[in-house]
């Protein structure tokens, strides 16, 4: 069987005004189905690039990226707006909720770009915003809530679609310690109900909530270590102790 996602030495370059800044240097790795894998590294190490890169929002210069044994160089914008649509789902630091706009509306929107019927919708809606325990907030506009409720509807867009894939990007970056911790207890939980989770992240902490962390530096893989249950237990710990 294929795994999920694999690339093969897959690198990117960008250019402006003819001096040329290489992202990614000839990475590769696969990521099975189910896994919770945590791109690690400091700010400019490439890891965003990465993930852009994996979540089809951007292209490799060169290389290789098999998405369930497809060939995704091979694909028309179509094909891939079809992908990011109902198997990615995507969380991103900034949240990117809509202002003046209901919690409702906002994890509705994927759904508006797939022509399902408002019945569907609504089930669909707040099926995703139970799942992240946001369904009280659901008139709400989202200028009316605190940060970490804001990245809770965000994960709720992302799940409206069912997707197989989730990508977060720094998904604590603009939350405080508390927040950070319940927002990433909900990532564990998606990852146990069988979602794949790929987390982007420079915080140790939070990278620590995945079963695997590869980690990028000046846009090369630097190390990729399962992490023991033993391990995972012991950082648990410590969280708590904190």
């Amino acid at each position: 069987m294929f795994p999920l996602i694999k690339i093969d030495n897959l690198s990117k370059t960008y250019e402006n005004e003819g001096v040329q800044t290489r992202a990614l240097c000839g990475v590769s790795f696969s990521i099975d189905r189910g896994e919770f894998v945590s791109i690690m590294g400091p700010s400019g190490s490439g890891k965003s690039t990465l993930m852009q890169i994996l979540g089809l929002l951007d292209k490799a210069t060169e290389g290789y990226y098999f998405l369930g044994g497809k060939d995704v160089t091979t694909m028309d914008e179509d094909e891939m707006a079809e992908i990011r649509n109902k198997t990615f789902g995507f969380v991103f630091q900034a949240f990117n909720l809509l202002p003046r706009t209901t919690v409702f509306e906002n994890v509705e929107l994927p759904l508006l770009y797939d022509n399902r019927s408002g019945k569907d919708n609504k089930e669909k809606v707040l099926k995703a915003l139970q799942a992240v325990g946001i369904d009280h907030r659901k008139d709400y506009f989202s200028n009316q809530l605190s940060g970490g409720e804001k990245q809770r509807v965000a994960i709720a867009r992302a799940l409206v679609n069912d997707p197989e894939v989730i990508f977060a990007d720094e998904p604590t970056g603009n939350l405080d310690s508390k927040t950070g911790v319940q927002v990433m207890e909900i990532f564990e939980k998606l990852n146990q109900m069988g979602h794949t989770v790929i987390l982007v992240t420079h915080e140790t902490v939070t990278a620590s909530y995945a079963k695997r962390i590869i980690k990028v530096l000046d846009g090369n893989i630097v190390s990729d270590k399962i992490i023991s249950e033993e391990k995972r237990k012991l950082a648990e710990m410590k969280k708590k102790i904190k």
